[in-house]
């Protein structure tokens, strides 16, 4: 191979790897922002730490608003709130798994600690029967997102959101992990800041710090699935009691669809 040759062969990795370093010092300048706005985020959201809890726990409303325009938020025209139907207080409630024809197996409810562990339970009882996670959950725990994320892809699943359903802060983690993903028209796909919650008292380096650790785990997830990491800087500038809820038009550019959003899902 000429010298030449080789360095066609070499350019679409240099690009790559220009596009990655792109990403890393945008990424960047995200963390020194936070860091910057760090008390500020605190009295905002009624303070980072509270005891007894996780320490990657989400606490916040079943549903929360959308991003509106004011001098904390960017404007946002896409509030998909009222197509949800989903009862409340089942999303409240300790995620529970339930199989429907055509090896659906509905996910319904927050994402406690040990959901996870459920599901492969589940998996292990009756996986041969499932083909598809059909996700309905505000969210919770980013632990147990992940690794049932890593569980859906281990088995070659698919993961979808049906019309009426909500897949909100860590839930779209979960979304991420399916081989095939897809989304109704209305259902409502949202993200915003994570904040941990533990019994230790830590100054706010510390917290910072677990902040960061927390967001590159988050983004070394998402592109472990396949899908841009980038969508993630919506949920770094959301409030936690807010929601950046994501267009048809970003769910595809982030490609958390695999495919073209559906017009709706049938059960």
């Amino acid at each position: 191979m000429s010298l030449r040759d080789e360095a066609i062969d070499r350019s679409p990795r240099d690009e790559a790897g220009l596009v990655r370093w792109a990403f890393f010092f945008m990424l960047l300048g995200t963390f020194v922002v936070l860091t910057l706005d760090f008390r500020d985020i605190v009295e905002r959201n009624g303070g980072l730490w509270a005891p007894e809890r996780s320490a990657t726990a989400v606490t916040v409303p079943v549903l929360p608003p959308a991003i509106e325009g004011d001098e904390d938020a960017r404007p946002r025209g896409v509030d998909p709130r009222e197509f949800v139907t989903a009862n409340p207080d089942n999303l409240r409630d300790a995620m529970r798994f339930t199989l429907l024809p055509d090896g659906v197996l509905r996910a319904v409810g927050s994402i406690d600690r040990g959901a996870a562990a459920r599901l492969e339970a589940e998996l292990g009882e009756r996986g041969e029967y499932v083909r598809t996670i059909s996700l309905d959950s505000p969210g919770g725990s980013l632990d147990d997102a992940m690794l049932m994320a890593k569980l859906i892809r281990e088995r070659g699943l698919s993961a979808e959101v049906q019309d009426g359903a909500l897949c909100a802060s860590s839930c779209p983690l979960i979304l991420a992990g399916g081989k095939n993903r897809k989304v109704a028209e209305k259902a409502a796909i949202g993200v915003h800041q994570f904040y941990a919650v533990t019994s230790r008292e830590l100054g706010p380096e510390q917290a910072m710090a677990d902040a960061q650790l927390t967001t590159a785990r988050i983004t070394r997830h998402l592109i472990e699935m396949g899908v841009d990491p980038a969508l993630w800087l919506h949920a770094l500038d959301t409030p936690p009691r807010r929601l950046y809820y994501l267009s048809a038009e970003e769910l595809a550019a982030y490609r958390l669809v695999t495919g073209a959003r559906t017009a709706a899902l049938v059960d």
